[in-house]
């Protein structure tokens, strides 16, 4: 017959005929997935905080509001998946990376007029995400709006909403990210998360300037904080080994604390002040 476009929900076959997506996500699949739901959920309790401060006591249920509501959108996203009512999905698995980039591989029978055969290849774990985002959106313009007004009474009437407005503007750039660079992440998200979790510990801990493990228990946050990084960093751990053996991949998580015992070990031989002092004292 005729080169023409898979339907969605099906994608070719080494004989370029296509076939139903029948089988289940894998294991790192969903690991992938969790990825990209996580992301709009940290952005979102990183501007709260950010825009909170010390000022308003609400923070802390607008962060449960932003974890409700990408729950929710995770749930709701899952039911209206193909089959629709279920929170089982059907997909296509992932063979390579031009699986994600069908668009770059139109066919030119003649080599002059190219047709347009593209489709998702990686179905649903491209679009899957699209509506994701959407859901996320549309909860929090439904839900988040009357709560930090009621709620937000510490902060002026110009920064309750910031955390909000500042949703609008990320929610575009993760779409733009999800459509170039989808089947980057899909091969990245674990090592992104490794180095991202390491980083942003680092700069905390050291922006809190904390040095020692007492420092840590002074205040519950620094500990909530530090056991979310853990638990991305066991995240990561996890993607990358996907756990195909547990008798040799579970001991690989008792490497999640040893960035945060190497960093108080060392945190009073590269403080600023020291350094300097000892410069000063060997001119």
């Amino acid at each position: 017959g005729s080169c023409q476009v898979c339907p969605r929900g099906q994608r070719t076959d080494d004989n370029k005929i296509c076939r139903e997506c029948v089988g289940s996500p894998e294991r790192y699949d969903w690991l992938y997935l969790g990825f990209m739901a996580m992301l709009p959920l940290v952005l979102h309790w990183f501007f709260i905080e950010w825009y909170s401060g010390k000022k308003s006591s609400s923070a802390l249920f607008q962060h449960i509001t932003a974890l409700l509501e990408c729950s929710v959108a995770a749930v709701v996203t899952l039911l209206v998946s193909d089959p629709a009512g279920s929170l089982h999905i059907r997909s296509c698995k992932v063979k390579k990376l031009s699986d994600w980039y069908t668009m770059l591989y139109n066919p030119s029978p003649d080599y002059i007029t190219t047709v347009h055969c593209t489709h998702e290849a990686v179905y649903p774990l491209y679009t899957i995400v699209f509506i994701y985002y959407a859901f996320c959106l549309v909860l929090m313009m439904l839900l988040r709006p009357f709560l930090v007004k009621k709620l937000a009474c510490g902060l002026g009437k110009s920064d309750r909403f910031k955390s909000i407005y500042a949703a609008l503007y990320f929610f575009p750039v993760l779409t733009v990210l999800q459509a170039v660079g989808g089947g980057l992440l899909y091969y990245a998200f674990p090592y992104i998360i490794l180095v991202l979790s390491l980083v942003t510990l680092a700069v905390y801990m050291s922006a809190s300037e904390v040095e020692s493990f007492k420092d840590l228990l002074v205040r519950k946050k620094r500990l909530v904080v530090l056991f979310s990084h853990w638990l991305l960093h066991a995240y990561g751990i996890i993607s990358i080994s996907k756990l195909d053996k547990l008798e040799q991949n579970l001991p690989l998580l008792a490497l999640v604390p040893i960035p945060t015992l190497f960093y108080l070990l060392t945190a009073k031989y590269t403080e600023p002040s020291r350094i300097l002092a000892e410069s000063g004292n060997g001119h």
